[in-house]
């Protein structure tokens, strides 16, 4: 029988659970703004035409930041197009998506959109075809009390409070040759340290994240990081880096082992800015923003410069599958697993473009596979993420090498006694039976014990059947001289939470 041995203890703790490690992302393409979150006329929306089930569900699944406008939308956006009186703003071609942007939602629609869902925004700014300036600009708008041009500009368009955002990105993947503005790492290096530099004087209070490397798979990675970084180390907070994975062909061991891949890319990472560091002499621990990851068909997307003109199309609206939700879980046990470096991760993105929220015209909205380990992990991962070394047997694999077969990553929340553990078993075929030393904890019990997989992997939610696939109560754990016993389905991904007994 497949086995895994771990041992718990509240001392060994890696970092405090960030909420902004359940972060989202909204950008203007697809149908994931208009026809997502905001979508006037229909049933499900209020007077400022933002949709209140796709709200209702935000704060469901437990996002706690959305990163916006982009991604590669915020390379060619004029964000003055976004403001002031909605029947004269600009209608736009947006080159990243090949799509008509109607400019009806901007600025002060989405922030009054992430009052609705609860979630603290997160901007980016153009570093593409525009600068310095133009950043500044926005941030003046956005921050500033009041008595200068564009913080009156904003009064005047009916929002005299400003909106206070901590959190800018300084541009959306430039390493890309995809992108508007494509940049070498040199030219983007002194553009984001000036930029930096500049928004700084006009909100000293502000957050800022310089772009790091599109994917792993870069043939620029770890050098733009490094170079970037020579420039932009002691002038911003955080390294982005995005990754979206697939199943290729018929590799599922591969595709199951990704975690092990969202490990590698974010150690490879935080190892170039402590390279950095060390160079320079600091003391400073730069930390990641993983502020788009998910898992995406890309081989399935015609490319956008095959798409024709249109406002709003349907775009990579992938469905997602129990299997997608098993390996999904496991990625986010990758970001806790790595919750002393990585401070925000955002899901790309929040509704139907890859989301775990889809929404249509005429029905109401429903949650995909992929909701319910977000909404979870969100939910139960409270306290510290303790350091778990898990022994189990291994396996190969052509992507990844060396495998585990079993996953562990647990939280303590020392405030209420509560242990959360969440553990995928990768083998196809095998039940797994866990074994956790709980000794440090006292006495727990089992309060909870929730598992998505099954036999039908490619099972799916639709508009249809909106709750075929939920978390299902599993009966395999017990707790018996301090010790957690659990059995682990093939192809799951589990959520275990204990309690201590006398409470």
């Amino acid at each position: 029988m497949l086995t895994a041995h771990a041992t718990l203890d509240p001392a060994f703790r890696i970092a405090p659970v960030d909420r902004r490690l359940f972060g989202s992302f909204v950008e203007h393409m697809g149908r994931c703004v208009y026809g997502g979150v905001y979508e006037p006329g229909h049933t499900e929306s209020d007077t400022d035409g933002n949709r209140l089930d796709v709200a209702k569900l935000t704060r469901d699944l437990g996002v706690g930041v959305i990163r916006y406008p982009g991604g590669n939308f915020v390379s060619g956006y004029r964000w003055e197009d976004g403001v002031g009186p909605v029947a004269e703003r600009p209608r736009r071609l947006d080159l990243a998506w090949r799509s008509i942007e109607s400019n009806e939602f901007g600025l002060n629609e989405f922030m009054t959109w992430t009052k609705l869902a609860q979630v603290e925004p997160m901007m980016a700014v153009n570093l593409g075809t525009r600068g310095i300036q133009e950043a500044c600009d926005l941030l003046e708008y956005a921050n500033h009390p009041g008595g200068t041009y564009y913080s009156d500009l904003r009064r005047a368009h009916g929002v005299r409070q400003p909106h206070d955002i901590k959190l800018w990105c300084l541009g959306n993947e430039m390493d890309g040759p995809w992108q508007t503005g494509h940049k070498t790492a040199e030219e983007y290096g002194r553009l984001a340290a000036e930029t930096a530099k500049a928004m700084r004087q006009v909100d000293p209070g502000i957050e800022l994240v310089a772009c790091g490397s599109s994917n792993a798979e870069m043939p620029t990675f770890g050098t733009w990081e490094t170079t970037v970084l020579e420039h932009t180390f002691e002038h911003v907070d955080y390294i982005s880096l995005h990754a979206y994975y697939e199943q290729h062909g018929e590799d599922r061991a591969s595709f199951l082992g990704a975690a092990v891949g969202m490990d590698r890319f974010i150690e490879g990472v935080v190892a170039t800015a402590d390279h950095v560091a060390a160079r320079k002499k600091s003391r400073k621990q730069l930390n990641l923003s993983f502020d788009e990851w998910n898992l995406w068909q890309q081989s399935r997307f015609a490319g956008h410069t095959n798409l024709d003109w249109e406002q709003a199309p349907r775009l990579i609206e992938d469905t997602y599958t129990v299997q997608d939700a098993v390996v999904f879980g496991s990625l986010l046990m990758s970001l806790l697993r790595h919750a002393d470096r990585v401070a925000i991760a955002c899901l790309a993105q929040l509704v139907n473009v890859i989301g775990p929220i889809r929404a249509e015209p005429d029905r109401p909205a429903w949650a995909q596979t992929i909701f319910h380990p977000f909404a979870l992990t969100a939910r139960h991962a409270v306290g510290d993420v303790l350091r778990v070394q898990t022994a189990t047997d291994r396996y190969d694999t052509a992507e990844h090498g060396d495998v585990p077969l079993v996953d562990v990553v647990a939280t303590h929340d020392e405030e209420t006694g509560q242990v959360t553990v969440f553990a995928m078993n990768r083998h196809t075929e095998e039940q797994a039976k866990l074994d956790i030393d709980l000794r440090a904890f006292g006495d727990l019990v089992v309060a909870e014990h929730l598992h998505l997989g099954g036999t039908d992997l490619d099972a799916a939610n639709s508009i249809e059947t909106p709750e075929r696939i939920a978390p299902t109560g599993g009966q395999g754990a017990s707790t018996e001289g301090r010790r957690l016993s659990a059995a682990l389905p093939p192809v799951s991904w589990n959520m275990i939470r204990l309690v201590p007994a006398d409470r």
